[in-house]
């Protein structure tokens, strides 16, 4: 199946069921039992958990765009987040870039390639720790193992265990505030380990109960140059809730180094059952 049918496909799917939940008996949007939380579009995780017996599906569609040195790239991606709750406290996590197609033109040749593929598979877990208390924030703990189990054009190298820890506080004005510091063990093209810094801090802004936005600076990698050095964004997005268990959102992010792409853009829709 190529890529359009596949997003074609899940967008259909997706939609299916949100229409659905439209239709079936429900709190109010503004209730924040059972209301859907989500972990994108912003970079920076929530603290919250899906809860118990719940399943939660956040997928999404997203290019990235590059151009450095007389070479021109484009990624499309399907990103796509599968969490399902063992406890009050603790969720199961499965996430993948997925279906991935990458364009790259040589401007001084004129020529173009193209791969196609799928990306790594990571696992893990989330852990809420506390909820917010005063000048306490709300606290998660995540922690994830990517897989190379991608294709050859797309896989990384090895199992690269990461930990990260989500601190959010609820501010007045309807504002929120979240840090997300953390560490990453990976390796670099030599297959020589190293271990990376992550931090994330994102401030989001609820306008009514159903949209909200936020402005973030992200940093999933923070290392040195022969391993690959920062790779640093600029994000800004929004989220609209369709019903209180269905999400529609988007983030488009700008490249602050040279060692990042300049551009990406994404649309992404979330489904809590």
């Amino acid at each position: 199946m190529n890529m359009q049918l596949s997003i074609a496909a899940r967008a259909v799917l997706l939609f299916s069921s949100c229409l659905w939940s439209l239709q079936a008996p429900a709190a109010e949007v503004g209730a924040e039992d059972d209301q859907i939380a989500t972990d994108r579009p912003d970079f920076v995780e929530s603290s919250a958990v899906v809860g118990k017996y719940r399943f939660q599906i956040e997928t999404s569609v997203a290019t990235e765009r590059n151009k450095a040195d007389g070479v021109r790239e484009r990624t499309f991606s399907t990103p796509t987040l599968l969490r399902y709750g063992i406890s009050d406290t603790f969720e199961l996590r499965a996430e993948t870039d997925g279906r991935l197609i990458a364009r790259t033109d040589d401007l001084g040749a004129g020529t173009r390639s193209t791969e196609r593929g799928y990306g790594d598979l990571s696992l893990g877990v989330k852990w809420h720790a506390i909820d917010q208390a005063g000048l306490t924030p709300s606290m998660g703990v995540l922690g994830h193992v990517d897989l190379d189990s991608g294709s050859a054009r797309f896989r990384g190298n090895g199992a690269r265990p990461s930990l990260r820890v989500v601190a959010e506080w609820e501010l007045p004005q309807d504002m929120s505030l979240g840090i997300m510091p953390g560490v990453l063990f990976d390796k670099n093209d030599t297959g020589r380990r190293y271990t990376a810094g992550i931090l994330g801090v994102v401030v989001g802004k609820e306008w009514n109960e159903r949209w909200r936005s936020f402005v973030e600076v992200a940093a999933p990698q923070i290392a040195r140059a022969r391993n690959g050095g920062n790779v640093v964004t600029l994000d800004v997005g929004a989220a609209y809730l369709l019903t209180k268990q269905c999400q529609l959102d988007t983030a488009i992010s700008r490249g602050l180094n040279r060692n990042t792409a300049d551009w990406s853009w994404t649309i992404g829709l979330s489904l809590k059952l």
